[in-house]
């Protein structure tokens, strides 16, 4: 808090009793002033707030949304990918099974 001092040529017009009140008007309307200058600076903070937060809040959703499209794909890959190898696996079973009946014909012949 700043200390206020009256001018001696303002004290001399005034008088001691009438300055020292002056002093705390002005000390009581700088207090007001600054009490209106926090509220209004809170006021703004929580709009700005408010809008950044709203806007976050879009931008998590979008980000949700487009999360549950990109799962979806790998899953669907994921089940392409599943069917070819069992595709696969049965192929290389009826091959070795193959290999393995013409190995004991040769053998028992």
């Amino acid at each position: 808090m700043s200390v206020i001092t009256i001018p001696r040529s303002i004290r001399e017009r005034l008088g001691d009793e009438a300055s020292e009140d002056f002093a705390a008007l002005i000390n009581d309307i700088d207090i007001g002033a600054r009490k209106d200058a926090i509220a209004i600076a809170e006021e703004r903070f929580e709009r700005r707030l408010y809008e950044v937060s709203g806007t976050l809040r879009l931008e998590m959703e979008k980000l949700r949304v487009e999360l549950r499209v990109e799962i979806e794909k790998l899953r669907a890959d994921a089940s392409n990918n599943k069917a070819e190898i069992i595709k696969w696996m049965f192929l290389f079973w009826i091959g070795q099974t193959a290999v393995l009946v013409a190995l004991l014909k040769f053998f028992v012949k």
